[in-house]
């Protein structure tokens, strides 16, 4: 069985970037012969030794379907999985790792709870939920839906040039009909690191539950959900050096036994007849089937492996990452960064003249750096700032000042090629 502890790692590794480095085998590779410079860490996060380890030793020493058998390997697996549970209650400070419902990711998370919302009749005609203009695209579309089957109304926080909320017209907002606040953490396409906490207490004042979208702030700051007071919060492993197809919804234990199952099938029942079927306890009634088990291992071990660092750290590490490629972005005729929020995590929108940023993305790939273009699935905030895309780049704990350096000159690069 694969070694692991409950118990997230108390002592904490020495923050050196260049040993960091040698923990991710995919930044050895080299694209169109140059050293890859991955700068699209809001995308994904690259995966550590440890990660990939753990989801081999999984198929290789205990693949068994879990929860159900009485044989060594089920009972491995299931350890090894619940283990895992055990490590994100840990992570975020929940409660009970009966309040940690394995999922797909951040969007499947937002759905499920959506969705258990409008069953549980939580929802009615008339009703409003709240959300911002900075959302992405998974924390618009499922409210939407909501609104359309229930005919409820969707608000929506405005945002200033600056790409802040405007703080100051959001508790005006709510009154009797306002059901759910779902509000993001930190824009995945501003890099705006919202004020979560003063938005719970507004909302908690008028007995409104929040929802907090975590996918761009998990992996940069540490989150802690009793001292947020957050109702329900969703993150997903792959944002933080964990594998695709695996995340977190957290829900206080009251709610979440009031809320109705997302899905039905094996593994959430307690018995099931043609006339009725009885649910299991949390969190078992949120989890039809067969889960990613390898990946539910696998994100255990990538915040066992986050957790060796102190936090502090990281984001001394990635406040000079953002700093630097800021000033020396800024030095470039004709770029201007859509974002420029006081209190920003490693995130870089930004924009040249006479550039479409398609054409920026396809030239600083031929030098080996991988960043985003495109509406980032906000297309919301594209519309506010009068754009219909923007070049993305984003950083984690294993960027450097000189990969930095590389990006730029290769921007000077594009901008004479097309000029």
């Amino acid at each position: 069985m694969l070694n692991q502890k409950a118990t997230l790692e108390s002592i904490k590794r020495k923050f050196d970037v260049q040993e960091i480095r040698k923990d991710f085998p995919i930044l050895s590779v080299k694209v169109n012969g140059k050293p890859l410079v991955y700068i699209d860490n809001a995308a994904t996060t690259q995966k550590p030794d440890v990660v990939i380890e753990s989801m081999k030793y999984y198929y290789t020493h205990e693949n068994a379907n879990i929860h159900r058998g009485l044989y060594f390997l089920s009972e491995a697996a299931t350890q090894s999985y619940e283990t895992s549970r055990m490590k994100v209650k840990e992570f975020i400070n929940a409660m009970s790792a009966s309040e940690i419902i394995f999922v797909r990711g951040t969007t499947e998370a937002i759905n499920l709870l959506s969705s258990s919302f409008c069953k549980s009749g939580m929802i009615k005609e008339g009703d409003e939920i709240i959300i911002s203009y900075m959302e992405h695209h998974a924390n618009i579309v499922p409210w939407q839906l909501v609104c359309e089957r229930n005919k409820a109304k969707l608000r929506v926080i405005p945002i200033s040039d600056e790409g802040e909320l405007l703080l100051e017209e959001f508790e005006p907002m709510i009154n009797e009909k306002t059901k759910i606040v779902s509000i993001v953490h930190t824009s995945n396409s501003l890099g705006t690191i919202n004020p979560i906490k003063e938005i719970i207490k507004i909302a908690h004042r008028h007995g409104v539950p929040v929802m907090v979208d975590a996918a761009q702030a998990i992996q940069h700051t540490k989150i802690d959900v009793q001292e947020l007071d957050c109702d329900f919060l969703a993150f997903s492993g792959h944002k933080i050096y964990g594998p695709t197809g695996i995340g977190v919804l957290y829900g206080k234990t009251e709610y979440m036994n009031m809320l109705p199952p997302y899905q039905g099938g094996g593994d959430m029942i307690r018995t099931v007849t043609f006339e009725k079927t009885t649910f299991d306890d949390l969190p078992n009634k949120f989890e039809a089937g067969t889960p990613n088990i390898a990946g539910g291992i696998g994100l255990g071990v990538a915040l066992k492996y986050i957790s060796s660092f102190n936090f502090d750290d990281i984001q001394n590490h990635e406040k000079k990452l953002l700093e630097y490629a800021t000033q020396r972005m800024l030095e470039i005729d004709g770029l201007k960064i859509i974002g420029t929020a006081k209190n920003k995590t490693a995130v870089i929108s930004f924009v040249i003249d006479g550039l479409h940023p398609y054409d920026i993305g396809t030239i600083v790939d031929n030098d080996g750096i991988a960043i985003r273009t495109g509406h980032h699935c906000t297309q919301p905030i594209m519309q506010r700032f009068n754009v219909s895309a923007t070049a993305r780049a984003s950083f984690g704990i294993y960027n450097t000042l000189e990969e930095i350096d590389i990006f730029v000159e290769s921007l000077r690069k594009a901008i004479k090629l097309f000029r």
